[in-house]
Parts: C-alpha cells; sequence; structure tokens
C-alpha cells in the first residue's frame, strides 16, 4: 500500500460535539474511499493527527460503509467520528440510517438539530474510569498523570440532571487528551445505566440516552472546519 505523500487528495474536516454556538468539539478528519485507494488508511490518520480519521465509501440505499482510525490504530467503533459522519452525509444531501462499522450496524437519527447515533455499549473500547468528587481536582489533571492505557475521568457537576465533567487521556490510541469521546461516554452511560449530558475538555457536549436492554445512543451538534489537502 502507498504511503500519503503529495497525492493531492482533500480530507474533510468537522468538528464533533460541539456547543451550542459551534465552539470547541472534537476535530473529525473524513476521507472518500474512492480518493484513497492505493493510500495507507493508517499512515493518512497518523499523518492528520486527529483522534480520529474515517474512510467512507459512497452510501448505498440508506447505508453506508466506514473505517475509523486513531494516530495508531483501527477502531471498530467510536462515537465522535459516527456522529461526525452521519451529519457531514446528510450535509451532502446523501443521509444515511445506517453506518456500518466493523463491530456492527449503527442507526442514525436526527433530532432537534442534534446528529445521534445508536450502538451497543460493549462495541466501545475498555476504558479505565475513574471518578472524582471535586471539579476542581478534575481540571487539574495532566496529560503526563496518564502515560499509557485509557482513562475516563469524570465527575458529577449536577447529579440531579445527569450532568457531568470529564476528560479523556488516551497514549494506547496515540491521543494524549480528547476533546471529546463519544465511546467513552457511551460506556460511561452503561456504567451509570441513565442518559447523561457530559461537558468533555474545555467546553465540548455530549448527550447520550440509555436502553435498558444494552444499548445507548450519544448524540451532539457538528459544525464544518477547514478541509485539509495533502
Amino acid at each position: 500500500m502507498g504511503t500519503p505523500e503529495s497525492d493531492g487528495t482533500q480530507i474533510e474536516v468537522v468538528r464533533v460535539f460541539t456547543d451550542a454556538t459551534g465552539r470547541y468539539g472534537n476535530p473529525l478528519g473524513i476521507a472518500r474511499a474512492g480518493d484513497v485507494i492505493d493510500v495507507d488508511h493508517q499512515a493518512l490518520a497518523a499523518r492528520l493527527g486527529y483522534s480520529e480519521t474515517v474512510v467512507v465509501e459512497d452510501p448505498t440505499g440508506d447505508r453506508a460503509r466506514m473505517r475509523i482510525y486513531t494516530p495508531v490504530t483501527e477502531l471498530p467503533f467510536a462515537g465522535h467520528p459516527t456522529v461526525g459522519t452521519a451529519w457531514w452525509l446528510t450535509m451532502l444531501g446523501t443521509p444515511v440510517d445506517i453506518l456500518d462499522v466493523p463491530a456492527g450496524p449503527v442507526d442514525v437519527a436526527t433530532t432537534d438539530g442534534l446528529t445521534w447515533v445508536r450502538a451497543r455499549s460493549e462495541w466501545a473500547p475498555k476504558f479505565e474510569f475513574h471518578q472524582f468528587d471535586s471539579l476542581d481536582e478534575l481540571a487539574t489533571l495532566d496529560p503526563a498523570d496518564f502515560p499509557e492505557g485509557k482513562h475516563y475521568c469524570w465527575a458529577w457537576s449536577n447529579e440531579a440532571h445527569s450532568a457531568v465533567r470529564a476528560r479523556m487521556f488516551a497514549p494506547a490510541f496515540g491521543i494524549p487528551e480528547d476533546p471529546a469521546t463519544g465511546a467513552a461516554a457511551i460506556a460511561l452511560t452503561a456504567l451509570l445505566t441513565r442518559g447523561l449530558h457530559i461537558t468533555q475538555g474545555q467546553g465540548s457536549q455530549i448527550f447520550t440516552e440509555w436502553d435498558s436492554d444494552g444499548w445507548a445512543r450519544v448524540g451532539g451538534r457538528v459544525v464544518p472546519d477547514h478541509p485539509v489537502l495533502i
């Protein structure tokens, strides 16, 4: 396979899980599969350096197939890439009801300006969860505190309203700190068996809903960012 050296490919970029004004969120690189046939997808993701980069095939009917890469590995499922890709396909005028990822079919829906995906909680990577009693203590954490593994650190900001403040550190994925993590949000939702409103990092906003049969939904706002030419 080739490497992404000077092939003139445009990578679309969106920010996923922004706040209500379009700030913050997690950048997602989106490559059309037909544009990167001779490109090493993992090398492409490493070069772009986003938490995740996806390679998306053209939709067929009401579904599209995609693959998901961190800078160092391929993932069977992730939340921010599926939410971002579902929104992007809708903006192109080719909305889908299902995104096929290696873990399985991911249902897509749009409600009140939020893009939602539905997935099994066990599809999420295995995170170590660390609950903090103090939001101030959570704020003092540094990526250097987590030299290996995958860690989701969280504290209630308003337990009665299911509001959570969170940070995620995943050197195992080549991600020192992630601005917004949909799969970890799904996993925490499964752990607590309740829907959540999560504020992650500087101000990214993630919404979740829990189904008692082991399925969960994660949703948020998405905005376009500047494309990248490689």
